[in-house]
């Protein structure tokens, strides 16, 4: 198994429309076309569809060093509403420790224009994932 295909299992996401483009220890890549499903009565994305596509990018890249990661803490802010095209979720690490690791996830639209800014702490148990 792949640590995409690991993430097939989060299937909130999926249903989300959510795709991973690029995972590797410490940083990944995700997008997540906006469609009706995704607005709020503003027609603007819903705040939770923004977490959840920051939230799979984070997930991603701290699972990727191998050992199950599950989040303790986190925060958004929301700078810009969008309410069509693509939305993009770039994660990267921000410090790494034996039992934590802490991330910093930018969420961006087609234009490159911050939509929100996400930052997450993981606690990084003893439990192997085996990813082939």
């Amino acid at each position: 198994m792949t640590l995409k295909d690991f993430f097939k299992n989060d299937r909130y996401a999926v249903f989300s429309g959510i795709e991973l483009v690029k995972v590797e220890p410490g940083h990944a890549t995700a997008k997540m076309p906006i469609t009706d499903m995704h607005l709020n009565a503003g027609n603007v994305v819903q705040g939770g569809a923004i977490f959840t596509l920051a939230d799979l990018a984070f997930a991603a890249a701290v699972n990727a060093y191998g050992n199950l990661a599950m989040s303790i803490e986190t925060s958004i802010r929301y700078f810009k509403g969008v309410g069509s095209g693509v939305l993009f979720a770039e994660a990267k690490i921000v410090h790494l420790h034996k039992k934590l690791a802490t991330f910093e996830v930018r969420v961006t639209n087609e234009q490159e224009e911050l939509i929100a800014l996400f930052t997450a702490t993981a606690f990084r148990k003893d439990i192997p994932l085996n990813f082939d």
